[in-house]
């Protein structure tokens, strides 16, 4: 049996009303089962410092800290918070406040009897990839790296928004693809395939599979369609026309990108780790969310 946790860090998300009576309740629930508690900091920050005497340390020091983390608010909150962790191993478990919760999954008013079990050590445990996104740029014939960061949805490259299309140019290691006219171009984890590259077009990746999707934006050419791809090579998008492209690593943009430039996606060293209840399926999520017919049962 896996064993029971003992080190919670607890993380909010910071722009909801009322979350600080909600996050001091769920902090109470864990010191009953025996846990010590901390607050992420820019949490307790958002709160105003009503933290009921628990203390507030950086996403690292959590890191270092903790065996579990629960997280309440939408996919956002998640998606920040997990790539924060992942280098530690650190599992994590959502409690949805926010809208849709694909990965965070339990829901508030249920929180106890999904979490009680959890932190007693009787749970189900995924493991979901992530890609190592970064841009690299020519300087005086060297090519330089100059930004670089973490995903577990997405790579996106796109046009400015008074622009017109992007002309990109897509390799996977050394093979070259195709060069495309669209809007922008879409690199998605099997986690983000349910996200922005879903409403692009792109197919439903079960988070089990090795592999990346490639979606365009708004294709110039009908032909230039969806692909996967295994998750063992490295993408590269150059830009090879287009004004005020920016590139999106999740939720941290990097804008004004020159012709020239390239981004690079891989698949990184780093997991992200999630705790759900027992008897959790993804086939269910997908149903919940987005709203399938169940049928009769």
């Amino acid at each position: 049996m896996p064993k029971a946790f003992r080190h919670a860090a607890v993380v909010g998300k910071f722009q909801a009303r009322g979350i600080a009576p909600v996050l001091e309740e769920i902090a109470n629930f864990l010191v009953a089962r025996g846990l010590d508690v901390f607050f992420e900091r820019d949490t307790a920050q958002a709160m105003g410092g009503e933290l009921g005497g628990f203390e507030a340390h950086s996403a690292a020091e959590l890191g270092r800290r903790c065996d579990i983390a629960v997280v309440v608010g939408g996919d956002g909150t998640m998606l920040a918070f997990a790539r924060e962790m992942a280098r530690f191993h650190v599992p994590l478990v959502g409690i949805n406040a926010g809208r849709l919760g694909f990965i965070t999954d339990i829901p508030l008013d249920r929180y106890k009897e999904s979490l009680a079990p959890i932190l007693a050590g009787d749970y189900e445990e995924e493991h979901r990839s992530m890609l190592e996104g970064s841009v690299w740029r020519q300087s005086n014939g060297v090519s330089e790296r100059i930004f670089e960061g973490l995903s577990l949805n997405d790579v996106v490259v796109s046009r400015g928004g008074t622009a017109g299309m992007v002309e990109l140019r897509v390799d996977v290691d050394d093979d070259f693809v195709a060069n495309l006219r669209a809007d922008g171009l879409i690199v998605a984890t099997p986690t983000g395939s349910t996200a922005y590259a879903l409403s692009a077009g792109g197919p439903i990746l079960h988070p089990a599979i090795g592999g990346w999707v490639v979606v365009p934006i708004a294709s110039h050419t009908l032909s230039n369609r969806p692909i996967v791809l295994p998750d063992g090579g490295e993408v590269k998008i150059g830009i090879v026309a287009g004004k005020d492209v920016s590139a999106s690593f999740d939720m941290h943009n990097l804008a004004s990108l020159l012709l020239g430039d390239q981004i690079r996606a891989r698949r990184s060293a780093h997991q992200v780790r999630f705790l759900h209840p027992r008897g959790w399926s993804y086939y269910a999520t997908l149903r919940r969310k987005l709203r399938w017919y169940e049928g009769v049962v």
